[in-house]
């Protein structure tokens, strides 16, 4: 076995408080390479790599790997173990990291004032810096700009250890991975090739699936028909076969009977009937083991409302501070109701900063607007699941449907001690559509979603008939939502400021 591995051994685990386990008697084996970990918010992709990193122990089973491990979480609300160390690091490793993710020394002493992009460049720059056996990374492409995707994608080429990464963008998971696991509690599927190709393996899979279980489906019909054909001819051999009811001296009648008995003509049926409820016992089996996955359907009619005002906000130009010397500043801003914005530029840049500004100055009543920020932490997250547990059983319902929509399993969600961040965003996306609201404002919506989640948000947005502005550096989501866009880019070489142009 190499040095470099990670090894799931009948491996099974649920939280305490929850009625059905994530993983029942998993096994697997991981080598030296990327493998992706793949599934929908809320299966256990994230307790999959706190298993695999020792920070989770199994119920049953055991799990193995490489000595030195580590696992960069989702969040990024502080500042990693070992920052300092790296920014005061003077060895060529630290000098060729820092400079190919971009890390300042300046960043060490106002970590909350960095972008999440630039904090989850941080966070990985300090794992690769210690030269991990294995490497689990939750989401790392969440917050980052493209070329800062080009950059992390670099970086994470050059491991050469045992990688394990959750993601929801195609291209890393593609470009990078060589392996994938596939998660549908409470069982994995470990198949080899990227994202793409793993995905048509799974559903060819299923569509075999259905198609087995379509053919034992009529194979059971057929068998249960001839056997209820078998049971009718068994009954009346039975009763031709019996004496009683004869008179005593109809002795013709009973000879017949008994000639019969010999010669097992009319005993047949009942042996064919015992052989045909034989093939009924294997059918219904072979029928049961054929389980096929089911299938939720995904979307959502949001009945958002138009606000019958002239303008939802109208800021005259200015600037912004974004810490230190550095500014945004922009000409003057205005939006009409139906207007749908979409906010791009460099991470950094004052994106989230010039959302805050907007939601100062909005035209609209609280409870018009839905606001789902960039990043929510984990306090906040658990007061939000708190929150929705605690709301009346009808509009809890209704807002549990919505979440069932966008792919999470409502009742997991409700048991989870500690709901994912792609889950907290549905949850407030769906407390946001029960209110009807005349504005919808998102920071980054595809952060923290998987694949099918953020297909179906894409759809919901897209028949939503009231205002839209969203920041996302995820170009196609973009381009199919937004009408006009307000592009922020650096003024020149010579100014840290940032200036913002409607195109």
């Amino acid at each position: 076995m190499s040095k470099l591995f990670v090894q799931f051994n009948q491996v099974s685990f649920g939280y305490d408080r929850a009625t059905e386990v994530l993983f029942h008697e998993i096994s697997f084996h991981l080598a030296a390479g990327w493998t992706a970990i793949v599934g929908a918010n809320g299966v256990g992709k994230t307790s999959l790599l706190k298993l695999a990193m020792g920070i989770l122990e199994p119920r049953q089973g055991q799990v193995t790997f490489s000595e030195h491990g580590i696992y960069c979480q989702q969040r990024t609300d502080h500042a990693p173990d070992r920052f300092h160390e790296l920014i005061h690091a003077i060895d060529a490793d630290a000098f060729r990291i820092k400079a190919k993710l971009g890390i300042e020394d300046h960043w060490l002493g106002r970590w909350h004032t960095l972008s999440h992009g630039e904090r989850k460049r941080a966070q990985i720059a300090v794992a690769l810096w210690q030269r991990p056996s294995v490497l689990a990374v939750d989401e790392p492409t969440n917050h980052l700009d493209s070329d800062a995707q080009d950059v992390l994608f670099a970086a994470l080429s050059s491991y050469r250890g045992v990688g394990m990464l959750v993601s929801h963008d195609r291209r890393l998971l593609d470009e990078l991975c060589h392996h994938c696991i596939f998660i549908e509690p409470t069982v994995v599927t470990l198949r080899p090739g990227n994202y793409s190709q793993g995905y048509h393996q799974a559903h060819m899979e299923v569509l075999t699936a259905k198609k087995q279980r379509e053919q034992a489906k009529r194979d059971y019909s057929r068998i249960k028909r001839a056997s209820s054909k078998r049971r009718d001819a068994a009954s009346q051999a039975n009763r031709r076969r019996s004496k009683g009811g004869l008179a005593t001296k109809n002795h013709d009648a009973r000879e017949k009977i008994n000639a019969a008995r010999v010669t097992g003509k009319d005993g047949s049926a009942g042996s064919q009937l015992n052989q045909l409820k034989g093939r009924l016992w294997h059918a219904q089996k072979k029928l049961d083991a054929l389980r096929v996955k089911k299938d939720y359907k995904l979307g959502i009619w949001m009945p958002g409302a138009k606000s019958h005002r002239n303008v939802m906000f109208n800021l005259p130009a200015g600037s912004l501070s974004l810490g230190g010397d550095t500014y945004l500043h922009f000409p003057n801003l205005s939006m009409r109701p139906e207007d749908r914005i979409g906010i791009t530029g460099a991470n950094g840049s004052g994106k989230s900063t010039l959302i805050q500004h907007i939601l100062a100055s909005l035209h609209i009543r609280e409870s018009q607007l839905t606001y789902v920020p960039q990043e929510i932490g984990l306090a906040a997250s658990q007061a939000v699941l708190k929150q929705a547990k605690e709301i009346a059983t009808e509009k809890l319902g209704k807002m549990m449907t919505v979440v069932s929509c966008l792919g999470s399993r409502p009742q997991r969600l409700l048991e989870s001690p500690t709901p994912s961040p792609g889950e907290v965003r549905k949850i407030l996306l769906a407390t946001g559509i029960a209110n009807v609201p005349h504005l919808i404002i998102m920071d980054e919506p595809t952060n923290h979603l998987d694949l099918p989640s953020i297909e179906c948000l894409e759809q919901a947005l897209s028949g939503c008939p009231c205002g839209l502005i969203l920041v996302s550096h995820d170009r196609r989501f973009m381009n199919a939502l937004v009408q006009t866009r307000w592009h922020i880019s650096g003024i020149n070489k010579q100014s840290n400021d940032y200036i913002l142009e409607p195109q």
